[in-house]
């Protein structure tokens, strides 16, 4: 069992598969993949968000992705793949393997939001 942040992250590195920008444009388009961001609500408003992308902080998730709780959101659905992202990709990676504990199956980390946008990808101001 992991004891420390290093081993945590390790575990969900192991559990999560990172994918790149393009590989998430596939999944957004072919497989009508939810992106979340997982960062709290001040980042997102200070940098923006990718395009579509629904903003549940980390800190929520487990709440947000249960159906038996009044805080679900319907957008989490298990049969739909979720891809994942923070702002280094640190949080994303342990949220994905918070997800997969919880039985999602198709659920991947891309990594930090700068990233993403320095390869392209469409991002719009937070709502």
């Amino acid at each position: 069992m992991p004891s420390n942040v290093k081993d945590m992250m390790a575990a969900a590195n192991a559990a999560v598969p990172k994918i790149t920008a393009d590989e998430a444009r596939k999944l957004i388009a072919g497989e009508d993949a939810l992106v979340v961001d997982v960062r709290d609500a001040p980042e997102v408003q200070a940098s923006g968000k990718v395009k579509g992308a629904i903003n549940i902080s980390r800190g929520m998730l487990e709440f947000r992705a249960d159906a038996d709780t009044p805080y679900h959101n319907a957008e989490l659905r298990k049969d739909r793949p979720i891809i994942l992202y923070c702002a280094s990709g640190g949080r994303s990676a342990l949220s994905g393997k918070v997800l997969k504990d919880m039985g999602y199956q198709k659920v991947y980390n891309l990594g930090g939001f700068k990233d993403w946008a320095e390869n392209g990808g469409e991002t719009e101001p937070a709502n």
